[in-house]
């Protein structure tokens, strides 16, 4: 039994239909490639569409993707080896977020100081009124509005700085195209784009919680994040793939 992790499982789906994708381009028939890696058609089937319950362990599929790479024109050795990094990337990106989002919940609290701040001030009510038995019933009625108006504007005030610091903001991704490329783009775990985007396009999407893109030539891709300035996804020729967060972009 094979022993890929899910973040393996979706970079294989991803490398997968990437290679596919580019055999189709170039007009080959899943035969040929056979004929030229070796590779019994099965697999390489299964690996297109990411079937990894069908494949060997992870590191014979790293090198059915070198093979399969060198069959296209591409440079498989650096197809290998960015696959292997992403595994190690992605899980500690989701591990990173998992923390991060759980801290955050743990901080969302009224501090201790509240209830006392409120026990004092009815307190000091109590004590008004005590010391002050002379006063009129409309003076103390005037008083004690006073008092729970102060104290609810307090409460208030503390819920909605509360509120503001659990919000999430969206994060809004605008590439434009330098050159010819391939992409992939998930929005929250869908596909929201595949195809290829020619020189001069220029595309956004925006995500709730992550937006991932994956390039064939990440080195033709400009990217800006919620308007950040415009930087390349990766280098040219090269394959990459990048995931954005309102997190990650809000502190750059």
């Amino acid at each position: 039994m094979n022993s890929f992790n899910d973040a393996q499982q979706e970079q294989l789906k991803e490398i997968g239909a990437y290679l596919r994708q580019l055999r189709l381009e170039k007009g080959l028939r899943i035969e040929q490639i056979t004929a030229k890696t070796l590779i019994r058609q099965v697999l390489l089937e299964a690996l297109e569409e990411g079937r990894y319950e069908d494949l060997p362990e992870p590191v014979f599929v790293q090198g059915f993707i070198k093979r399969y790479g060198d069959a296209l024109g591409l440079n498989g050795t650096d197809l290998a080896k960015n696959f292997a990094i992403n595994f190690f990337l992605l899980d500690s990106e989701n591990k990173n977020s998992d923390a991060k989002q759980k801290s955050n919940i743990k901080s969302i609290h009224i501090p201790l100081a509240v209830p006392y701040a409120i026990l004092l001030a009815v307190a000091s009510f109590a004590l008004f009124i005590k010391l002050s038995p002379q006063n009129s019933a409309e003076s103390v009625a005037k008083s004690k509005n006073q008092s729970s108006a102060a104290i609810e504007k307090t409460v208030t005030s503390l819920q909605t700085g509360a509120s503001r610091s659990s919000r999430v903001f969206p994060v809004e991704v605008t590439i434009e195209l330098q050159d010819d490329s391939w992409l992939r783009v998930k929005a929250d775990g869908k596909t929201a784009f595949e195809g290829t985007l020619n020189k001069g396009e220029r595309k956004t999407w925006t995500a709730n919680k992550h937006l991932t893109i994956l390039s064939q030539n990440a080195g033709a891709v400009l990217v800006s994040a919620n308007n950040t300035e415009q930087k390349p996804l990766g280098n040219s020729g090269r394959v990459k793939q990048v995931t954005f967060t309102p997190e990650s972009v809000n502190s750059q």
